[in-house]
């Protein structure tokens, strides 16, 4: 009979445990899906909102980063005289917990197909993305993108042919 107090002592601190961890991975996701709306929306305010002091942004390509004032003036030059609209189509976001490497966190991961149109007419492009974000007290601190460059230039045109 005294193991009945202490397993249920267990249950319910695994519980609290799982409560709390559930409760971040859900402000976590929500987070993101508010700076996707902002993305839609070509909200550049509440997307530097979003953005830590500190943030860094990868790629898509392997040498691409950057930091919080260069990806806002880059979203605003893309929303001024670019793009006339970005439709995510569909997205999927899971979240995962990193404890060793470089960068140890929370994260979620974005899984979305886009619709992008531009205002000189070009396109629909249609790509699927990854983007994975690192969450730290409701802020996006650091972010790795991953879409097919080459297929969304074939898309508006573009040829590719080998160096001679």
């Amino acid at each position: 009979m005294r193991t009945l107090p202490a397993l249920s002592a267990i249950v319910i601190f695994m519980a609290a445990c799982s409560g709390s961890e559930h409760k971040t991975n859900t402000e976590n996701i929500a987070v993101i899906e508010k700076y996707i709306k902002a993305v839609e929306e070509k909200d550049t305010k509440t997307m530097s909102d979003l953005l830590a002091d500190n943030y860094i942004g990868y790629g898509p390509s392997f040498t691409d980063s950057t930091n919080k004032e260069e990806a806002i003036a880059n979203w605003k030059n893309v929303a001024e005289n670019l793009y006339d609209k970005i439709d995510y189509r569909r997205t999927v976001n899971i979240t995962a917990k990193v404890t060793d490497g470089p960068h140890p966190g929370d994260y979620v991961s974005d899984w979305a197909s886009l619709k992008i149109t531009y205002k000189d007419g070009r396109g629909p492009v249609y790509l699927n993305m990854n983007a994975v974000y690192r969450i730290e007290n409701g802020k996006i601190t650091l972010s790795r993108t991953f879409y097919n460059e080459a297929d969304v230039l074939r898309q508006l045109g573009y040829e590719f042919m080998a160096a001679e």
